[in-house]
């Protein structure tokens, strides 16, 4: 039981810490390479902070133990709107713009709704269901890209005052930066295969399912990287980047991640999932958009008081997992 432990306390450290090193690195790479600063933040931060969830679940799907594929995926959602927005508001209150995210909270209710649906039809995922949730993925994100790089908005689509603090890496010199993409995917890699066994070892001798620690302790853990940017952005007074932090990362855990999980190896979904863990997702959706809702005084912020409200919701849910785990 100890070597498990280790692997996981040990896993969670070096993917988090080995996926910043990535996105510094290619972020870097992506400068020299001519990309844009938008489409640094919007494709190498984005999806920098859900590789870990990306390689976590591919690998527990390709080593057969699709609860801990599913759980962190699913949990990762719920932790990220409850967890990691409620600790930002309780840092800052989070002032959101309704017209700013709108269209990126629309896309997260068609791809929840969307992927629960598929889910439903078979209590399972197949290939040609997990290809179908990357089409989906690849749709919203070009949608996306495209009104952020919509007319108007400058030459090579700017972020509003993006600056080298705002995205890591920016500047590095070319070999270092080369230097910690590969360095950093290889420790993603090892540690994120650390942290599968050490789970499914903790799993098999607590005698509970891979779901429950796949929901619990790795989503937390994979979701790190997430809070880190988000409490980072809050504190810069970058509120939307705090928010479209979480939408992102939402997004891609449904349908990317799932479906990238699909493709290696189609997975059985255990019956929980259908019951209790995609209804949590859905209400912590719903939540996440009553908050984000325009309010008649003109002014939408996600207070401390609902910060706590969210924080509640998530030591419920956990609590929920593990008695019923």
């Amino acid at each position: 039981m100890l070597y498990p432990v280790i692997a996981v306390i040990l896993g969670i450290a070096v993917l988090i810490w080995s996926a910043d090193k990535f996105v510094e690195g290619a972020a870097a790479v992506a400068e020299r390479l001519g990309m844009s600063h938008l489409l640094i933040g919007m494709v190498i931060v984005g999806f920098g902070t859900s590789l870990p969830e990306m390689l976590v679940s591919a690998l527990s799907a390709w080593q057969g133990a699709p609860g801990i594929a599913l759980g962190n995926a699913y949990g990762s959602n719920i932790a990220n709107i409850t967890l990691i927005l409620g600790v930002t508001a309780l840092v800052n209150p989070v002032p959101v713009n309704p017209g700013g995210i709108g269209k990126e909270l629309i896309a997260l209710v068609v791809a929840t709704v969307f992927a629960a649906a598929l889910i439903a039809h078979g209590l399972s995922v197949t290939r040609l269901d997990a290809v179908l949730h990357l089409v989906v993925f690849a749709v919203l994100m070009g949608l996306s890209m495209r009104r952020g790089c919509a007319p108007g908005k400058g030459d090579d689509c700017p972020v509003p005052d993006a600056t080298e603090d705002d995205i890591p890496g920016l500047g590095a010199p070319l070999g270092r930066s080369i230097f910690w993409v590969v360095a950093g995917l290889l420790l993603l890699l090892a540690s994120s295969r650390a942290l599968v066994w050490g789970a499914v070892e903790i799993a098999r001798a607590l005698e509970i399912s891979e779901l429950t620690i796949g929901l619990t302790i790795v989503a937390v853990g994979t979701s790190l990287p997430e809070l880190a940017s988000s409490l980072a952005a809050a504190r810069k007074n970058h509120h939307d980047i705090a928010v479209g932090n979480v939408i992102g990362s939402n997004l891609f855990n449904t349908l990317m991640v799932i479906g990238i999980a699909g493709v290696i190896k189609p997975m059985a979904v255990p019956p929980a999932v259908l019951y209790r863990d995609l209804p949590a997702v859905g209400f912590a959706t719903l939540v996440l958009v009553l908050f984000c809702l325009p309010r008649k005084s003109g002014r939408t912020v996600i207070t401390r008081g609902k910060g706590v409200f969210l924080l509640c919701l998530f030591v419920l849910y956990n609590a929920y997992v593990m008695l019923h785990g």
